[in-house]
């Protein structure tokens, strides 16, 4: 009897044993296989930026931003294969896998409330860096917010205005973006002619300083100064448009050298500028004249 019990208890313990060691070499296999399956996504990743991201001039995308998405989605395609892993391995000891989830699908959902703004910040600011909207050191005016890209984040955008003052804004709030870098620019100036000053000669002269202005600047004009002509008559004076276009951020500098250069052509031609004219009258002499006409 005695033999009896110990045979069958050797034969469970040899059961037992056996089940312990092929559970763990599938606890094994599946850590391995998505490490594997990890290491691979990894690869791809990485070879969709370098083949298409930077050889495709229309989407073309800085090293930084390569880094950064690619790292999104590493750590978006880790999370989610070991998180199969785990269901996967639980589900094996019969751990109520539903149960858990659900819970965890309140627990989320409870989250996902008091979260919302941050999730939309970050998918904002993917959205951002993957469409190339804008990238530090470029100017650009968000949301009325205007100055120098300074850092961009999955979360935040932090900008600097000429002033010093520096912005930091949430990616999510993000509604309409402005930007200065993207393309030639065009320098608009208007001048205005007194009506005492001949006109066409005037256009001329204005002629004469924008051919100057392109001489100076030439390498960074890319349409030469043009005089449009009269775009408006005001009261005190008649105004002519000027415009040109440059590479970016370089248009305000056009304005400024068109405005000095116009205003010392026009001194050396003797164009004065112009200004309103002010007549006043006194009642009381007024009133004279009108009986010594009528005593005439």
């Amino acid at each position: 009897m005695e033999q009896y019990l110990d045979k069958t208890l050797e034969a469970l313990n040899k059961i037992d044993l056996l089940l312990i060691i092929m559970t763990t070499l599938k606890i094994i296999g599946i850590l391995v296989a998505t490490r594997v399956v990890n290491k691979l996504g990894a690869i791809l990743i990485d070879q969709l930026f370098k083949d298409h991201f930077n050889i495709n001039e229309k989407m073309q995308i800085t090293t930084r931003r390569v880094d950064t998405l690619s790292k999104l989605l590493k750590n978006i395609l880790s999370y989610s294969l070991y998180f199969i892993a785990i269901i996967t391995i639980l589900d094996m000891f019969n751990v109520p896998v539903k149960a858990i989830l659900g819970g965890a699908g309140i627990i989320g959902v409870a989250i996902g409330f008091g979260a919302q703004n941050l999730v939309k910040d970050i998918i904002t600011g993917f959205f951002i860096i993957f469409e190339d909207q804008y990238a530090v050191g470029e100017y650009v005016d968000i949301n009325g917010k205007i100055g120098t890209v300074e850092e961009i984040g999955l979360r935040l955008t932090k900008v600097r205005d000429w002033g010093g003052q520096l912005y930091i804004i949430p990616n999510g709030n993000i509604g309409q973006v402005t930007n200065y870098n993207r393309g030639s620019m065009r320098a608009i100036v208007e001048i205005g002619i007194s009506y005492k000053d001949n006109l066409k000669h005037a256009i001329q002269v204005i002629e004469i300083a924008c051919e100057k202005v392109y001489q100076e600047m030439i390498d960074i004009i890319d349409e030469k100064p043009f005089v449009h002509g009269v775009t408006k008559l005001d009261s005190n004076f008649v105004t002519v448009r000027v415009t040109g276009t440059t590479k970016d951020m370089s248009h305000w500098m056009l304005e400024r050298n068109l405005r000095l250069r116009i205003r010392e052509e026009f001194d050396s031609q003797g164009l004065g500028a112009p200004f309103q004219h002010i007549v006043y009258i006194n009642a009381d002499d007024h009133k004279k004249d009108q009986e010594s006409l009528g005593g005439m």
